[in-house]
């Protein structure tokens, strides 16, 4: 009865050592990281051109203004939404009530809105989850300040859901190094 506990116990050991070799071989084959999704990537680059849209289109025409609910809308906002800023942290509503204020309000046109070359760049899970980076390159008219250069390094955050890209998260960091 030992002899049969004893076998069967490093046969069941045996087994799980092989499966745990073959799912590490596989999963580095399909891992969720090495995965590219072109056309999720696409889509995701095309929500992040309309998101700069209303913001050039939206500058100084209104806390309210058509451009700023257009913007307002590319956000899935709710209880899990957090933007990170300035060294603060802001919920769905403070998020909205910054970009309304930043980009209806004080900034009177946007000059330039461009990431540094090279800087952008997506990265797809799932196929419904993306993270875009990029270091800045906005130049704005600021009513207040006159024109001021924005260079940060940015995340944001998006989910695709009911078939849209929605941003659920926004990260902004001053970029601490001279830049070329």
């Amino acid at each position: 009865m030992k002899a049969i506990r004893l076998l069967l116990i490093s046969f069941f050991v045996l087994c799980v050592s092989t499966a745990n070799v073959v799912a590490s071989k596989e999963s580095a084959k399909n891992s969720v990281i090495d995965q590219t999704y072109p056309e999720a990537q696409a889509e995701v680059l095309e929500t992040f051109a309309a998101i700069a849209g209303s913001i050039i289109a939206g500058a100084g025409q209104g806390y309210n203004g058509e451009f700023m609910d257009q913007l307002i809308s590319f956000h899935a906002y709710g209880d899990k939404f957090v933007e990170f800023n300035g060294g603060q942290s802001f919920d769905s509503a403070g998020n909205e009530d910054n970009e309304r204020q930043l980009f209806g309000e004080d900034i009177e046109e946007v000059i330039q809105f461009a990431p540094i070359d090279g800087t952008l760049k997506v990265a797809v899970y799932y196929g419904n989850v993306a993270n875009l980076t990029f270091t800045s390159d906005f130049i704005l008219m600021h009513k207040e300040y006159g024109q001021i250069t924005v260079n940060n390094l940015i995340t944001l955050l998006f989910v695709k859901t009911k078939g849209e890209w929605k941003m659920v998260h926004e990260h902004h960091s001053p970029v601490n190094i001279p830049l070329p």
